[in-house]
């Protein structure tokens, strides 16, 4: 199963960093988020990416361009113009950069990638949030329902918008928050059917707002409640909360093995 990582947005609320990069390329230690969120899919087992890129979508670009460069020791021999890798630390990943559109809506920047998912299942998440969930149970949650969409629906405050469900698990509205709200929002960490491209017109499309509402208003919109930790980084206070764990070794969504 692919994943898809919504890379391509400005970043406006963490600006003191986004004007240089985009948000997905923040470092949280000396990687990048996007790297971090990516870690946890392929510990997983999920090592086939397409990345939806739009703001300084170069950056993204030459980030995997120059991988080895970044990760491993170098030997430049300027006179034949030769490189040697040595102690290659590569990772097992197929990565697709596509360029999505600088002012695309993450709806639009879901479509502009079928392509390169075909009519198969696929993973989707934002690059911007890590999370502790195990990706493979979320992956059996969503078989065993049927519907055409899954979301994992986290405790994080009122922010963002809520969902509305029933008790197992489907959801009856997705909508922005009101003061009478719980606190469970969409997370990312989505699974859906190739069928949810059909509800996407173009480039104009809000995923939240327009997609997943249809979802939930046909009823093919089920939540995956997870209580485990989750965190986006929305803003400087939040990357400096995230870089914190990583150094001090406490990183909660740290799956894998070094």
């Amino acid at each position: 199963m692919k994943v898809v990582i919504l890379a391509g947005g400005y970043g406006t609320r963490i600006s003191e960093e986004s004007y240089l990069k985009p948000k997905p390329m923040i470092e949280i230690g000396d990687k990048p988020i996007l790297w971090h969120i990516m870690k946890e899919y392929s510990h997983y087992g999920y090592n086939e990416f397409v990345i939806c890129c739009g703001y300084k979508q170069h950056v993204i670009k030459e980030w995997f361009a120059d991988y080895y460069l970044y990760n491993s020791d170098v030997t430049f021999d300027l006179k034949h113009n030769d490189m040697t890798v040595h102690n290659n630390f590569s990772e097992d990943w197929k990565v697709t950069l596509v360029n999505t559109g600088l002012d695309t809506m993450t709806g639009g920047r879901v479509k502009r990638i079928q392509k390169y998912i075909g009519n198969e299942p696929f993973m989707l998440t934002y690059g911007d949030g890590v999370c502790d969930l195990n990706l493979r149970e979320l992956e059996a949650f969503h078989k065993s329902h049927g519907k055409l969409a899954t979301i994992t629906a986290v405790s994080a405050g009122q922010r963002f918008g809520v969902l509305d469900m029933e008790e197992d698990g489907v959801v009856r509205e997705f909508r922005e928050k009101s003061d009478l709200d719980g606190d469970r929002i969409n997370g990312g960490y989505m699974v859906l059917e190739p069928e949810v491209f059909e509800l996407i017109a173009g480039d104009a499309t809000v995923l939240e707002k327009d997609v997943l509402q249809e979802l939930g208003r046909r009823k093919e919109l089920v939540a995956y409640k997870y209580d485990g930790y989750w965190q986006c980084m929305d803003t400087k206070r939040e990357k400096d909360k995230l870089d914190c764990l990583w150094q001090e070794g406490k990183a909660p969504w740290k799956c894998w093995e070094e």
